[in-house]
């Protein structure tokens, strides 16, 4: 549940950053803690402060259930707690810590309630960083907005604890330059998912595409930025007739290689002899960059492609509702259960489905649809002829690269959140 209880040392104040997702842990998190220990670092010795920063992970339906392996694996925490014992952390927090008597919550991902909640229960002041809108302003010490049109959406007597600081995903995207030369060939980036219910249906579909892809145009390279919290076992084993979705799609894996003295780690060969490219970095946003296109399913992936203004097609085939033991949780359970299945089935494609506008993070942000969402009966052939189309149709990828570039905030949010906390963290000395 936790780690590095026994090797705690005493400190005058608790940082507590409020997390979830594998996006918002890559894109948030870790580069706001490095900045904030470069600057106490930088501090002279009567400068520097005294204070212990600790991960809570918090449920989230887009979660993978790896996170935790993931935040420990950067020994950047002095604990890190699991979603799954966020309530028991609520209610007993003595259960897992000591607590310093001062501190801050900081909220970078999941529901803003629950760093209210943690702040509350701790008796700590409480950041939160809005992205796109402060649910919470009444309860919050500072809010750190990404851009003008959060703070005019917080109610007049709180405006004053805003502060627009800008976007987060704009600063990591210009961390890294490294000098990659993608252009000989046009190149399409792959993401069909990082939890299991999505790659059963998004490895042996995105494959299928794949070929469709390549046998039209094979001056088209084809790369998968692999997700922390998945493996490349688990692209076989999907693509495997271990899973009932497989059923449905010819392609298949030939071969996995590993590749040396280059930027990608392997390559997948198809049986069609399509090549994918792997790379395992994460994250890898200077080779996202140089991409022409992205093909993905729907989660916090948009968002993130959306910061590197990468055009993109939102896929989510709704066919497989139905095969639910390959989901994960409960429904992996119930799933198995016929009349259930179908129950499941008959509400989310009835009702869900038709009541939801928009599923791309973009769209849902600008609330209108300025980025392709393809969901419902789809086949890679469809998918893979609107990619070709698009690659050749190059004023549709401007318009969308436009759009996309207009709805975020500015650049430096990571060192002023950083400062934010860190002249908190002096006040509370």
């Amino acid at each position: 549940m936790y780690f590095g209880l026994t090797a705690m040392k005493k400190k005058s104040i608790a940082v507590v950053i409020i997390s979830n997702g594998p996006g918002e842990l890559s894109t948030w998190v870790r580069p706001v803690v490095d900045y904030l220990n470069k600057i106490n670092d930088s501090s002279k010795n009567i400068d520097k402060l005294n204070f212990s920063i600790r991960l809570v992970l918090v449920p989230c339906p887009n979660a993978t259930g790896k996170e935790y392996e993931v935040a420990k694996s950067w020994n950047k925490f002095e604990l890190v707690t699991k979603a799954k014992t966020f309530w028991k952390l609520l209610i007993r927090p003595y259960q897992y810590a000591k607590w310093p008597q001062k501190g801050i919550v900081i909220f970078l991902g999941g529901d803003q309630l629950w760093g209210v909640l943690l702040a509350k229960r701790l008796g700590y002041i409480n950041i939160t960083y809005a992205e796109w809108i402060s649910r919470w302003p009444r309860w919050s010490k500072i809010i750190a907005a990404m851009n003008q049109n959060v703070k005019k959406s917080i109610p007049k007597k709180y405006r004053y604890k805003c502060k627009v600081i800008g976007d987060l995903m704009a600063d990591i995207t210009n961390n890294k330059k490294v000098a990659i030369n993608l252009e000989e060939k046009k190149w399409i980036a792959l993401l069909p998912g990082s939890k299991r219910a999505k790659l059963s249906v998004g490895i042996p579909f995105f494959l299928e595409m794949a070929d469709h892809i390549y046998n039209n145009n094979k001056n088209i390279n084809l790369i998968i930025p692999v997700a922390p919290t998945t493996s490349i076992s688990e692209y076989l084993f999907f693509q495997s007739n271990k899973n009932p979705i497989k059923k449905h799609y010819s392609s298949k894996i030939k071969q996995i290689k590993q590749i040396k003295s280059s930027i990608f780690d392997y390559v997948i060969e198809t049986s069609n002899n399509t090549k994918i490219y792997l790379i395992n970095r994460h994250p890898c946003y200077e080779v996202l960059k140089k991409c022409d296109l992205a093909i993905t399913t729907v989660g916090a992936n948009t968002a993130e492609l959306a910061s590197l203004t990468l055009p993109m097609i939102v896929v989510l085939p709704t066919q497989h509702l139905n095969v639910m033991n390959a989901w994960d949780g409960i429904f992996g359970i119930i799933g198995k259960i016929s009349f259930i299945n179908k129950f499941f089935t008959f509400i989310i494609q009835k009702w869900y489905l038709k009541r939801k506008k928009f599923f791309a993070w973009p769209n849902i942000n600008t609330n209108k649809l300025i980025i392709p969402e393809r969901i419902g009966n789809i086949s890679p052939k469809q998918i893979a002829n609107e990619a070709l189309f698009l690659l050749q149709n190059k004023k549709y990828l401007r318009e969308q690269k436009n759009n996309l570039s207009k709805q975020r905030g500015k650049t430096g949010a990571v060192k002023k959140l950083a400062y934010i906390i860190f002249n908190s963290i002096k006040r509370l000395s």
